[in-house]
């Protein structure tokens, strides 16, 4: 194939893929810190590049993908199922494993009904742009995710974004608002920069308020937060309160999938109207059978809740003890601020050669000038797996200028 480099004879549509050179730049100063392949992990470590290192930044939280229950329930059902279902869901890729999941799902998130999604991304995409018609409204926090982002923009509804937990805006624009429209509010309920919590009791009452549907994405709260882990509503004891709430496997549930859960009637609409649904090969029964396992441990082992709240609240008070800004967290997801994005990415390696991997994020996921690590803790993380982290962000944050040995900080906090 002819080298790329010396390739000038290509389209013009493809211009924009030759003048992205940013990522081979950060490349070859050694600092890419992006696709790194894990050789092999057990969940609180990993091996890269030969050599071991301990995950601070897998949304594994509750420490269950390598489990031996959930890798067992992952290869029972292989020689009774195969492989993969071969279809959607709509025709010939339900399994009786899909309604058992939904069935339980529906009960533990105490709805009425669930449908599965072949991933948390496309449970928003796909539900929010058939939920939200032409003539609705959406109205979707600033700081939401990219799935929640692509489905607002691929449904006929209208949408207008709100500041970042801004309810006195919120509230200003659906004033505004034409009062016969429909109206649906659809927010993360932990925002997976930040770590921070959705104002879900002001949510709840600006929806009821101005007729508004509510909308949660609990991705990083089911299976991490509130009652029995049932999320962010459940926090404040809302969850009768917000219409439809999703989740995702990928992350407490140790697999890959999404799910919703809300009213009977939506959710059948929703499950004969998202192409997202319909045009996809439904979950794999390995997949499913984890998730299922992965749920009844949630159920039946509460310390690993228990522990990674102790394991969050200790971590965010000894960085900030150590001068590091972690922004206003309230879940495991701690950032911990940098500032310029190049410092950012020799951070990022330098905590890596001590030991720690971590999520380096820089704009545009995040404000010009507030480069950050993105760290996130799991219940399987032991004491002597955090006092490492935090010894090796203590060294690095001295040698590059952002805390001092007095665990004061050197850069402007946001």
């Amino acid at each position: 194939m002819a080298d790329t480099k010396a390739n000038t004879s290509y389209s013009k549509v493809f211009k924009k893929a030759y003048d992205f050179t940013i990522a081979e730049d950060i490349k070859k100063l050694g600092l890419y810190p992006y696709f790194k392949p894990l050789q092999a992990t057990d969940g609180t470590s990993v091996n890269i590049e030969g050599r071991d290192v301990i995950m601070a930044g897998s949304n594994n939280y509750l420490g269950l993908t390598n489990d031996p229950r959930t890798i067992e329930a992952a290869k029972s059902v292989i020689d009774v199922y195969g492989t993969g279902c071969t279809g959607s869901r709509y025709l010939n890729g339900t399994l009786d494993l899909h309604l058992e999941l939904e069935e339980k799902l529906a009960k533990f998130m105490r709805k009425e009904a669930c449908v599965l999604f072949s991933t948390g991304y496309q449970t928003n995409e796909g539900s929010i742009q058939v939920i939200a018609g032409r003539n609705d409204l959406i109205f979707s926090d600033r700081d939401n995710h990219a799935c929640i982002v692509v489905g607002t923009q691929v449904s006929n509804a209208k949408t207008i974004r709100y500041r970042h937990n801004d309810m006195g805006q919120l509230r200003s624009l659906l004033e505004k608002a034409d009062p016969e429209a429909g109206k649906i509010i659809v927010t993360d309920g932990v925002f997976s920069m930040s770590g921070t919590l959705a104002k879900v009791p002001e949510l709840v009452e600006l929806a009821n308020e101005f007729d508004a549907g509510l909308y949660l994405d609990d991705a990083h709260a089911i299976g991490v937060l509130g009652d029995g882990g049932r999320g962010s509503a459940s926090v404040f004891g809302l969850m009768d309160e917000v219409d439809l709430i999703s989740g995702t496997f990928s992350k407490s549930f140790a697999s890959l999938g999404g799910f919703l859960v809300g009213d009977k009637t939506v959710i059948d609409f929703i499950r004969h109207q998202s192409p997202a649904h319909i045009f996809s090969a439904s979950m794999p029964p390995a997949n499913v059978a984890t998730v299922l396992k992965s749920l009844e441990i949630l159920q039946e082992e509460p310390w690993r809740l228990e522990r990674l709240e102790e394991i969050s609240n200790y971590m965010r008070t000894e960085l900030r003890n150590l001068g590091f800004n972690v922004w206003s967290s309230q879940t495991p997801i701690i950032p911990v601020v940098v500032g310029d994005m190049m410092r950012c990415f020799q951070f990022w390696k330098d905590l890596f050669e001590e030991g720690v991997y971590v999520n380096a994020v820089v704009p545009p996921a995040v404000p010009q000038g507030q480069a950050l690590v993105r760290t996130s803790y799991m219940a399987t993380h032991t004491d002597e797996h955090l006092n490492m982290i935090l010894d090796a962000f203590r060294k690095v944050g001295i040698k590059h200028g952002i805390i001092d040995e007095n665990g004061q900080s050197l850069i402007k906090a946001d």
